[in-house]
């Protein structure tokens, strides 16, 4: 019973945690009215790692852990929206690509880009993006050297990642949530968003009934 009362304790503050990192817009609501498709682009991502690899390398490595985190998220959404948990739609992410390279657009020129740019080439209301500080590769999983006492203290801390959903039409930000990555966070990049996720689905814009509960004056 007490083990129960403990988990149940960090669970809640884990989730106060998450909530103190998101950003939301104050005209969310008035922008997300028009909204019925997002598209998800790859992370722009930082690796820091120790292991001494040439520039080439590295950057083949930052645009890997980078489209881990675009189909991440993908799947995500794609698991909730089967629920009917969400009031939009996402682009499947290989059209989205897909696109992006017909117009010449790829990962190491996207960034110069902006967002009103992006969402009319690829032709929706909005834009999820983000970035991504690691200092290990998270697609092949956090290390195995596990400890308990780390997990607890929040230590062995890997990095840090941003989403953020931005408005298609005008480029402002509406929603923003950042997180540290450590042994908690998940085992690899699909466990990471997978758990972020869920921590931050009570805040998540687009959940129905969130906006539910808006209308009734209680969100």
């Amino acid at each position: 019973m007490k083990n129960i009362f403990f988990y149940t304790l960090i669970f809640i503050g884990f989730t106060v945690n998450a909530q103190k990192n998101i950003y939301e817009s104050n005209k969310f609501d008035a922008f997300a009215m028009e909204h019925k498709e997002l598209a998800i682009l790859p992370f722009l991502t930082n690796l820091d790692l120790k292991d001494a690899i040439s520039k080439e390398d590295l950057a083949s490595r930052e645009e890997k852990e980078g489209y881990a985190v675009q189909n991440a998220l993908e799947t995500y959404f794609s698991k909730r929206k089967r629920k009917k948990r969400f009031s939009v739609d996402f682009q499947n992410t290989k059209n989205t690509n897909a696109i992006l390279a017909k117009n010449k657009i790829t990962y190491k020129n996207i960034d110069v880009y902006t967002i009103k740019e992006l969402s009319k080439i690829l032709d929706v209301d909005g834009i999820i993006s983000g970035s991504l500080d690691l200092n290990i590769l998270l697609s092949k999983g956090v290390p195995d050297d596990f400890s308990f006492l780390d997990y607890f203290l929040g230590e062995a801390n890997y990095g840090r990642i941003g989403i953020k959903i931005s408005d298609g039409f005008t480029g402002k930000l509406l929603w923003k949530y950042e997180k540290a990555i450590n042994k908690k966070s998940g085992k690899n990049t699909d466990d990471l968003i997978d758990k972020m996720m869920k921590l931050a689905s009570r805040k998540f814009p687009y959940d129905r009934q969130k906006r539910k509960d808006r209308k009734k004056g209680n969100g």
